[in-house]
């Protein structure tokens, strides 16, 4: 088993110093992560919460092609394609799944 020590590594987003514990070299050997860690722990979580300008989750509404109500979905309908509620999605799944 390797000693372990404390290192500081430099965080590519803000230039920080921050510190790869001994603990958390151990953990990357036993998980056998084989990258050290490029980000501080702020410019990580920032990152995790979507603060890179990565991909935004859409919510858009639309009617359901089925009963007519008012739904949101988590995409941008497509034209000539029909839009479900959860309820209508749902039951035309089960009855898609049933007729196999």
């Amino acid at each position: 088993m390797p000693e372990f020590q404390d290192r500081v590594l430099k965080c590519v987003d803000c230039n920080a110093e921050f510190v790869f514990t001994a603990g958390e070299q151990q953990f990357f050997a036993d998980k056998n992560f084989r990258n050290e860690p490029k980000r501080c722990k702020a410019c990580k979580s920032k990152r995790q919460e979507g603060g890179s300008g990565g991909h935004t989750k859409v919510e858009t509404t639309a009617n359901c092609s089925q009963c007519g109500r008012e739904t949101t979905v988590p995409f941008r309908p497509t034209q000539g394609r029909p839009v479900f509620c959860r309820e209508c999605f749902q039951a035309r799944k089960s009855t898609v799944a049933s007729a196999h």
